[in-house]
């Protein structure tokens, strides 16, 4: 039974909510404004018309300014286009019923004293808050109440009402319809404001869904490309063993079974979200396979003393190795590759990978291996370069400073 209330959203319920108070607000005219003062005018008079009369106006209005505070309330959250018209006619029926009213006091047939002053302020503060919910700006709300007192005023004058009556008429719809203009315009701003976040709070679950989906892709773009290579460099060179009747062909192919065995086991770690690059193993990975590609790679680790690199840094810079060993792989014609890895006492942190035999223009179309580890150093406030540096030899240039590193040992 409460499943249409615990179902709905923030914004929905609040929606709810409002929708309720300002359909409450029809039959508080209604009651206030309507059924009292025809009971006033009905108790002195023997005809019931002009007490019927009045009671059907005031419930005539009073559905009329529910109906447009119903359709201003789905402008509001964007349902449908402003109700000009209605808003319009809304306007029109008050003055004409407020005319009416002053018409009926002034020929005698309101004789009451408090009747007409209850009427009039009932009619003009219920539509001026109707109208307010039909405005977008607060400047432009500002101005129903002013006008709908001053509109007052005149009409007052003009059908003979006295000068104090009629001011006291133009400060009592004045002081009611920034009442009700206030309620109802920050009502429709706070609804506005609710569905605009839960709207933010939807777009935000989409980027973490797609920040997701590119931080997936690019784990299983630097996952399988240097295995990948490896796979087809060792695949060829038992091809190449076979036709010769080589027994190391055999070698060959279990070694391609073991990395494609490998490859199925780090997958299924992306795929979990557990994977994190060791840097000891990546360069050591690194030499072995550049050297088995027939390159002199040389290692070179220069650590200060006692240094220890947090695991967020080792895991950033295990994928930078695991990348540019995929490149040098993949293009030109390396024979000898230097990785040199720095951690200075101040505690700034250089990597170095530089090959050569590099190509003067790439081969192909630019890949995102490099995007995504710059997306990686720059969580770290890292910064990476590549390019040529002459002679053929290209330099891949990670470094991460050392104020990165010193919050990620405190936090260690």
């Amino acid at each position: 039974m409460t499943g249409w209330w615990k179902n709905r959203s923030t914004a929905g319920k609040v929606e709810l909510y409002t929708r309720g108070s300002f359909h409450l607000f029809v039959l508080l005219e209604i009651l206030s404004f309507g059924l009292m003062p025809v009971a006033a005018t009905a108790a002195g008079k023997s005809s019931v018309l002009v007490p019927l009369a009045l009671l059907l106006m005031v419930c005539g209005h009073a559905v009329l300014c529910g109906v447009l505070t119903s359709k201003a309330l789905h402008w509001v959250v964007g349902r449908r286009g402003r109700p000009t018209r209605l808003a319009v006619a809304t306007a029109v029926t008050t003055a004409v019923c407020t005319l009416a009213v002053f018409t009926l006091r002034a020929t005698g047939h309101i004789s009451e004293a408090t009747v007409a002053p209850t009427l009039v302020s009932g009619l003009t503060w219920f539509a001026s808050g109707s109208l307010v919910l039909c405005l977008g700006s607060v400047r432009n709300m500002r101005y129903v109440p002013p006008a709908a007192a001053v509109a007052t005023g005149l009409a007052s004058l003009a059908l003979g009402t006295p000068a104090a009556t009629a001011l006291g008429y133009c400060v009592g719809v004045l002081l009611g319809s920034v009442f009700f203009g206030a309620t109802c315009g920050f009502s429709a701003w706070l609804l506005r404001t609710v569905y605009e976040l839960d709207r933010s709070r939807e777009m935000q679950s989409r980027l973490a869904v797609a920040e997701e989906r590119l931080r997936f892709g690019r784990d299983l773009h630097d996952v399988m490309g240097r295995n990948l290579a490896v796979i087809a460099l060792k695949s060829e060179l038992a091809i190449q063993l076979a036709r010769r009747e080589r027994p190391e062909a055999v070698e060959q192919m279990i070694e391609v079974q073991r990395i494609a065995q490998e490859s199925q086991r780090e997958v299924r770690d992306v795929v979990r979200g557990y994977r994190e690059a060791d840097l000891s193993v990546e360069l050591e990975g690194a030499r072995g396979v550049l050297s088995a590609a027939g390159m002199d790679c040389r290692v070179d680790f220069r650590a200060a003393r006692g240094r220890q690199l947090p695991t967020e840094v080792q895991s950033a810079l295990g994928w930078v190795v695991r990348e540019a060993t995929t490149n040098i792989l993949r293009h030109g014609d390396a024979h000898r590759c230097l990785i040199r890895l720095t951690a200075e006492e101040t505690g700034s942190v250089t990597l170095v990978v530089e090959n050569d035999g590099a190509p003067d223009a790439p081969a192909g179309p630019p890949g995102s291996g490099l995007a995504g580890l710059r997306e990686r150093l720059a969580a770290l406030d890292g910064t990476l370069q590549a390019g040529l540096v002459g002679d053929g030899r290209f330099r891949l240039l990670a470094q991460i400073p050392d104020r990165r590193l010193q919050g990620l040992e405190v936090r260690a």
